[in-house]
């Protein structure tokens, strides 16, 4: 299996539909850049849904330190930022992230990736999840950026 490395946009959106506990039951233990970590603890200070990371045992947090940070990744996040460059030191990791731009990073650096659907559609296909529709409802309900046509695609892949 490989290292598999999450941005927060995943962790996010996988627990405001009570869905974060498919992580560690696809992937065992997950790493956690730094940024990532602090994007989710500033988040649940300004008062946002997010899980409480001390409650996480599955969570491995690392630090990037700045000798292997990626420079000249314009517009991303530093939680994108440091999972990329996290994933250049790991042969054969998996990053799990959303943001189109950080995804075409990940292409161009040949990273593999997945995101929220990704991890939706794998709980599916391996039995986890009876149904995604209902869970991609909830996506749009907190305003997840899904594309009608990459609703269709997950569906049928799902075959629903």
């Amino acid at each position: 299996m490989p290292e598999v490395i999450t941005d927060t946009s995943p962790i996010q959106y996988l627990y405001q539909i009570n869905q974060l506990n498919l992580l560690p039951t696809l992937y065992g233990q997950v790493r956690m850049p730094q940024a990532v970590a602090y994007e989710l603890t500033q988040g649940r200070a300004q008062g946002i849904l997010l899980p409480n990371l001390t409650f996480l045992s599955w969570i491995t947090l690392c630090s990037v330190p700045s000798s292997i940070l990626i420079p000249d990744l314009p517009n991303l996040g530093a939680g994108e930022r440091e999972a990329l460059s996290l994933a250049t030191t790991i042969p054969d990791s998996l990053v799990i992230l959303d943001d189109a731009l950080a995804r075409g990073y990940a292409q161009q650096l040949n990273i593999p990736i997945t995101g929220t659907l990704g991890v939706l559609l794998k709980s599916k296909q391996s039995g986890y999840v009876d149904a995604i529709a209902p869970l991609l409802d909830e996506l749009d309900a907190l305003n997840f950026r899904l594309a009608s046509a990459t609703r269709a695609a997950v569906l049928k892949l799902a075959n629903e």
